[in-house]
């Protein structure tokens, strides 16, 4: 039989009109907010160069992670937990 998704995992959470500028308004999943956040990275050539795991923030993505320029994917996902509710 399989595992039931955890239901708080793929709850719709509302999103922060900084984070909304790059995932849209609609409420969504956390698994969706990532999958959206690395999806307008990509598309935006935002991952460091020389060093994957870290992100160049442009001007959405500052306003997300409280200003900061570069942040580390593990900060990210840290950040981006403080616009969803």
């Amino acid at each position: 039989m399989p595992k039931a998704a955890n239901a708080a995992f793929m709850k719709e959470l509302t999103i922060s009109p900084a984070l909304a500028k790059i995932v849209g308004t609609k409420p969504l999943p956390r698994t969706q907010v990532v999958k959206k956040l690395w999806d307008y990275i990509k598309k935006n050539k935002l991952q460091d160069m020389k060093n994957k795991r870290n992100i160049n923030a442009d001007e959405n993505l500052k306003a997300v992670f409280g200003g900061k320029s570069t942040v580390s994917m593990f900060e990210m996902t840290k950040l981006v937990s403080k616009h969803l509710s």
